[in-house]
């Protein structure tokens, strides 16, 4: 039998933690994901179905949801659902039972990864990282964006408190890009 230990994004078998002055960026690798994306002509059950999955309505464009079950708008009927993984381990079975034929549900567990930025000075840091206007970003935005050349999504969930999900296979290049922004930001 393998004896297989469990490593995060950037290999370690704990969260990195990196600090610079004010600002924190933590690796979050306790979530679960999956994507949602309605079916043509079914769009209204879909956002139905999703507002009874989260007990909120589904987000809309460049918002998201923060329940017990947050989501994201990732595009026209399109949502990224994230969860604690610990309690939502199959997150994706139970979305796929939500919204039954109005919607294709896939895993997106092992596809992403989220650092999580917070501080005072952290809008310095984000001006650095990528072309979102984070100043104006208000609580409760989502957006897609390019960081570090990848595709990510930037979600603002505090007057100091930025997410970031990037493509886990780039976890490295866009943590090095973050540590970047924070040491030369500040």
């Amino acid at each position: 039998m393998h004896d297989l230990t469990p490593i995060t994004a950037l290999g370690g078998t704990a969260a990195q933690v990196d600090k610079v002055a004010d600002v924190t960026c933590t690796e979050v690798p306790e979530v679960a994901l999956t994507s949602v994306a309605a079916r043509l002509g079914k769009e209204a059950a879909a956002a139905k179905a999703i507002k009874k999955l989260l007990g909120a309505a589904a987000p809309d464009v460049g918002k998201f949801a923060d329940a017990t079950l947050n989501a994201f708008w990732m595009a026209p009927s399109q949502w990224m659902v994230e969860a604690p993984f610990d309690t939502h381990e199959d997150l994706a079975d139970q979305a796929k039972a939500a919204v039954d034929s109005s919607a294709s549900v896939v895993e997106q567990t092992d596809a992403w990864t989220r650092f999580d930025l917070s501080g005072g000075q952290v809008l310095a840091v984000m001006e650095l990282l990528c072309n979102t206007d984070s100043r104006r970003m208000e609580v409760g935005a989502a957006v897609r964006t390019s960081i570090h050349h990848l595709g990510c999504f930037v979600l603002r969930r505090g007057d100091q408190d930025f997410s970031i999900y990037a493509p886990r296979a780039s976890a490295g290049s866009v943590h090095h890009a973050i540590v970047t922004g924070m040491r030369s930001a500040l």
